[in-house]
């Protein structure tokens, strides 16, 4: 099934030409065909177990059931949040990314029995919205009496739209069929009647719509749904809050709505909202040129990585509101770091990358999506954190909020947003401008690659991420000269992440080099923001070799982090490690690696999918206040912990006894 690439293809119906967009473009996923032994089996996993158990989930806690009552308007909302419905337009989503490259009669034919079902729950003026809908006398009690009253604080009936229209987007995009963009148009245009300029204003409470409406006008041209994305952004900083008030709620901030966008230089409030509003600030910015959206986004992006994310991606570290704490507020024992947030920092990082074209931004989407992403989905595929810890110990008295999956959450927003996301990853792995073409991701696999209106296929081989051996065959239809630009990550010399917050310890030991070759010779290239640039004539079966070192490497974090203060974390190539109780005889909180700890790594086949486990000898210690004693330590991939049971895991290890008792105090 032929798909028209998710970000920049517009239909022939297009009204007016797009003048501006992204100067980068990524290579649809599906012109990517994975071979990965990493990625591949959990995508199919997600296709063949997440996405059937969700839309099963949407049946049996009464998702659907509230559209089928709101098409009739009898009954009563039968689940708990009027956000609900979003979790039917996800699992679509991911639906139809998955049947766009593995098509499915069956699947296809129950997708379109529920979007019968959402069309005939829409109201005629293309109002759709259950918790209303149903019994508009007696609504959700977050919705307030009539249509938006409360749309700026907890009601999601934009938010409700958004996800409606980027389901829709992606089903046509994958299927040409128009059975669901219909219904998001016509929601879409009652947007467009009811809010703008000299009509109501609202800031929306909880962004996404902002990307949606970017959505349907790259398919319909209709600059009516981009102008209304860049009203919703403008409006934000209008309200009337107490501006003085610390009180994030008070005071505007949980909403990103404290104070005008163009003001705005840190990242504040609920972390997924704010992922959402600078993803849908980096669209708008593309489409319309807005240098004060670009520096709004570059200073937040800044404030974020120097200062409020964990060491694994994960982001929004206080648990009362999902949101970012003050600068430099990143405890352990109640992390927050919520699935969803890291999902939507990705979508920001790559559309930053679009922007820049810099590798700092696929270093950190790298980090997030091997880290604080996949450990939000278990290796089952059906079982989840919605949070996901940093330190669990002391029989789970302090420790994570959740230090086990579940199988579905009353609030399901993490297990569809990964149903939507999973299927999507191939297009995150190439790009390419102009004349050049940008390996970001090393997944193996082949890309079908159109540059200057050249085919040219792109193969990769390679066992990452266990494994820094990377080889890719470039092959042009006919030979031609152009640009191959390889991310050299830089986890590979002394960068832990782009910024000062956490670096590498032992940076004045010699570092191993990485190296290039073209066809067995020694490759030259220049180094260009984080990429190594070959340029050559290219022809057919020319093959590049890369060796990216994977040393062991011991993580620092700055010494504001008092959390981490005379700590380590362990990383190797992109992974990061913990160390969990099933390994180390039932505890890790007694654990201390002193400095110039040595490792050794070795994969594992039987052991949790097959992963690298990282080996010491470390100290122990029985009591709070014994003597440490020598002992075996085993670290496993931080995404793998909790597939064995409930038990203690840790990721920063005290390097004495000194700061063990620290901590404990």
């Amino acid at each position: 099934m032929k798909v028209l690439p998710i970000f920049f293809i517009l239909s022939t119906t297009m009204a007016v030409a797009q003048v501006k967009d992204y100067p980068i473009q990524p290579v649809a996923f599906t012109e990517v065909k994975l071979n990965d032994q990493f990625w591949l089996p959990r995508i199919e996993t997600n296709r063949t177990v997440t996405i059937p158990a969700s839309f099963a989930r949407c049946e049996n806690t009464g998702r659907v059931k509230n559209f089928e009552m709101a098409a009739t308007h009898t009954g009563k909302f039968c689940t708990a949040y009027p956000f609900d419905d979003t979790d039917i337009y996800k699992t679509i989503e991911g639906a139809s990314y998955s049947m766009a490259v593995h098509p499915d009669p069956k699947l296809k034919a129950y997708v379109d029995s529920l979007i019968t079902i959402v069309g005939k729950a829409q109201e005629p003026d293309g109002y759709l919205y259950t918790a209303r809908t149903i019994d508009p006398l007696h609504p959700h009690e977050w919705s307030g009496p009539e249509r938006w009253v409360k749309e700026n604080e907890g009601s999601h009936e934009l938010y409700n739209s958004g996800h409606l229209f980027e389901a829709a987007a992606a089903h046509y995009l994958a299927t040409g069929e128009k059975n669901f963009l219909n219904i998001a148009l016509k929601n879409a245009d009652l947007l467009v009647s009811v809010f703008g300029p000299g009509k109501r204003h609202v800031a929306p409470g909880h962004e996404i719509v902002e990307m949606g409406l970017v959505r349907l006008y790259r398919i319909t041209g209709k600059k009516e749904y981009l102008d209304l994305a860049k009203f919703f952004i403008d409006e934000r900083g209008k309200r009337h809050y107490n501006k003085t008030s610390k009180n994030d709620w008070e005071n505007g901030k949980y909403w990103q709505d404290n104070i005008p966008v163009a003001e705005q230089d840190e990242a504040v409030g609920h972390a997924v909202r704010a992922m959402y509003l600078y993803s849908g600030i980096a669209d708008v910015a593309a489409l319309t040129g807005d240098k004060t959206y670009l520096s709004t986004i570059d200073k937040i992006w800044d404030n974020m990585v120097g200062k409020k994310i964990y060491v694994q991606g994960g982001i929004g570290s206080v648990p009362n509101g999902e949101k970012f704490g003050d600068d430099y507020e990143l405890p352990n024992t109640t992390a927050y770091n919520e699935t969803c947030a890291a999902i939507g920092d990705v979508f920001w990082n790559q559309r930053m990358f679009l922007l820049h074209g810099d590798s700092k931004y696929i270093d950190l989407l790298e980090k997030i999506l091997y880290n604080g992403l996949i450990s939000g989905v278990g290796l089952d595929g059906k079982s989840f954190f919605y949070t996901n810890a940093m330190q669990v110990t002391d029989g789970f008295t302090h420790g994570s909020l959740e230090p086990t999956r579940s199988g579905w959450f009353q609030c399901s927003c993490c297990p569809t947003n990964m149903v939507r996301f999973l299927p999507s990853l191939p297009g995150y792995i190439y790009a390419q401008r102009e004349n050049n073409i940008y390996v970001n991701l090393f997944i193996a696999g082949s890309a079908d690659i159109k540059l200057n209106n050249k085919n040219i296929t792109l193969t990769q081989e390679n066992n990452y991420p266990w494994n820094g051996l990377l080889s890719l065959s470039v092959s042009p239809e006919t030979p031609s000269r152009f640009n191959v630009l390889v991310r050299i990550p830089g986890w590979v010399g002394l960068q832990a992440v782009p910024s000062d917050l956490y670096t590498f310890a032992h940076t004045n030991a010699p570092q191993v080099k990485f190296t290039i070759k073209i066809n067995g010779q020694p490759a030259k290239y220049v180094m260009e923001k984080g990429y190594a640039v070959l340029n050559r004539e290219w022809k057919k079966g020319d093959k590049i070799q890369i060796d990216l070192p994977m040393q062991v490497k011991e993580v620092i974090a700055n010494t504001a982090l008092k959390n981490d203060r005379d700590k380590v974390a362990l990383q190797r190539g992109p992974i990061m490690y913990c160390g969990e109780w099933k390994d180390n005889d039932g505890k890790v909180s007694n654990i201390i690696i002193p400095p110039n700890t040595k490792f050794q790594w070795s994969y594992e086949g039987d052991l949790l999918n097959g992963v690298n486990v990282l080996k010491a000898e470390v100290l122990k210690t029985k009591e709070l206040n014994g003597k440490p004693a020598k002992a075996e330590f085993t670290a496993i991939p931080y995404y793998s912990w909790a597939n064995r049971g409930k038990g203690e895991m840790q990721v920063w290890f005290p390097q004495n006894a000194d700061a063990k008792v620290l901590e404990a105090k």
